[in-house]
């Protein structure tokens, strides 16, 4: 079996569910210690730092024997939670497809750029720079391990290894989430002239975010990324059937793409909410900012694309380029100052009940990060 596909058994066979996604959950921890043992048995310089309480990132140096370019690969410990799955945790082969949670996301890529900096380090090394493998934590949620990362490291580029199907991705966007919670009045159910009714007050809310959804589907698209778009993810009001709702809470989500302002979605609800205002002077809403990360794109000119596309050729693959419409920490590092691309094999079932990636593009990740290292540290 290659080393590459044992490793990945391993790693899927390991609970990472992110706790701040799944209250209680098993977080971290385990599979950074699997990824630093890995990395120190291939001979790696190993850096283990908490970035919370048992939620470790692992760094991991191969040094060249002289001075020059440093090149970072860069993927996520962390997945989403198993609710539905039947033996999350227990690593599947079929028809060349391993299945398990994480094994798409992003399990295969981490594993691919760990088992470059093996191979590279077993043929000799490199000629020169420096080559960081980075295993972060907390990407599901709020990319605690990332933003950790760049506060202490620095490359010239850099390879996140989200799934790509072995494409080269130069952009993805990004989100923004917003809560509205609309208030009533509570009443007895009979006394209609008394209640105030938050649900049906909410209900003007998602209208207007519908008409705006749609208004943002016929804005001319970003060439790689497509329109923006907007859906309501958690709605939550009421407490019996017989009163008047004195509340209704709405989360919901905004994807932003290149060229957008920061923050764009609560500008278009505080819109809303005023306009509502007018129209009703009774109407009573509240919003508030919850989180975002903004959409990344590379820019300006650089090499990273093309080394990249070169070192598939190298393996024998073809390749395209193309932008992704998940968030990626890309989005961090790039803020950083290091130009990133994505690039990772590929499979299907990201967040499903069935998760499985292409074991024939994790070697195919693994072997052309390995010639994009060589080629870039020369």
């Amino acid at each position: 079996m290659d080393p590459a596909i044992k490793f990945l058994r391993e790693l899927v066979s390991i609970d990472s569910v992110n706790p701040s996604l799944v209250p209680g959950a098993a977080g971290e921890s385990e599979i950074a210690q699997a990824v630093a043992q890995e990395m120190r048995a291939a001979g790696l310089e190993v850096e283990v730092t908490e970035v919370s309480p048992g939620r470790p990132n692992v760094v991991g140096v191969v040094r060249g024997r002289q001075t020059g370019p440093r090149l970072m690969y860069c993927g996520h410990t962390d997945t989403v939670g198993v609710e539905g799955m039947r033996e999350p945790f227990t690593p599947r082969e079929r028809d060349g497809l391993l299945f398990g949670r994480g094994a798409q996301d992003m399990k295969g890529g981490v594993v691919a750029m760990v088992d470059a900096a093996r191979t590279i380090v077993a043929s000799g090394g490199l000629p020169a720079g420096e080559l960081i493998i980075a295993a972060v934590v907390d990407e599901e949620h709020e990319s605690l391990g990332a933003d950790a990362l760049v506060s202490r490291w620095r490359a010239d580029a850099a390879v996140v290894t989200e799934p790509t199907d072995l494409a080269v991705a130069v952009a993805h966007k990004g989100f923004e989430w917003v809560e509205v919670v609309v208030e009533g009045r509570a009443a007895h159910g009979s006394r209609p002239a008394e209640g105030r009714d938050a649900i049906i007050r909410m209900g003007r809310v998602l209208t207007r975010l519908e008409q705006l959804n749609s208004t943002l589907q016929r804005r001319s698209p970003h060439p790689l990324l497509g329109s923006p778009s907007l859906h309501a993810s958690l709605i939550h009001g009421g407490r019996e059937l017989s009163s008047y709702p004195e509340q209704c809470t709405l989360r919901m989500e905004r994807r932003t793409v290149p060229g957008e302002a920061p923050r764009i979605a609560l500008g278009e609800i505080e819109e809303i909410v005023a306009q509502l205002r007018k129209e009703d002077p009774e109407f009573r809403a509240a919003i508030r900012w919850l989180f975002g990360r903004q959409p990344y794109e590379l820019r300006s000119p650089h090499d990273l694309p093309a080394a990249l596309e070169g070192a598939l050729a190298c393996i024998g693959r073809e390749t395209r380029r193309v932008g992704v419409t998940f968030w990626t920490d890309a989005a961090i590092l790039g803020q950083a100052g290091i130009p990133t691309v994505i690039f990772g094999p590929g499979g299907a079932g990201l967040h499903s009940v069935e998760e499985f990636v292409r074991l024939d593009e994790v070697i195919a990740c693994r072997d052309a990060l390995v010639e994009l290292a060589r080629a870039f540290c020369a």
